[in-house]
């Protein structure tokens, strides 16, 4: 499924099953949210803080996946054709960073 389709699928769910969007700023609310689940996974499991038996239980996946929904809804309200955003940033960070990250030493 590429992007479009992804925010197609999206408004299509909205529409039979949402009701209608949450306004921009209940969604980025949300958003910030969902990007805090998945930081307490990544922190918990990847660096340094213990893990709590209720954490283990923890879909990084699923929790990644609720970031990206909200991410959509959010393209979908704007009017952001977020297949276009991702080409065009992709491109201009590929011209940015190529030589870069070659040329950092601290990733060698």
């Amino acid at each position: 499924m590429n992007i479009q389709n992804a925010q197609k699928a999206i408004d299509d769910w909205i529409k039979d099953h949402g009701v209608r969007y949450f306004n921009e700023l209940t969604n980025m609310a949300q958003l910030t949210e969902e990007v805090g689940e998945v930081a307490r996974i990544i922190a918990r499991r990847y660096g340094e803080q213990s893990e709590k038996p209720s954490d283990k239980e923890k879909d990084l996946g699923e929790e990644l996946a609720d970031v990206l929904f909200v991410v959509l809804c959010l393209a979908n309200q704007t009017g952001v054709d977020l297949q276009e955003s991702f080409e065009k940033k992709l491109d201009i960070k590929t011209r940015r960073d190529h030589d870069r990250h070659h040329n950092n030493q601290k990733l060698k």
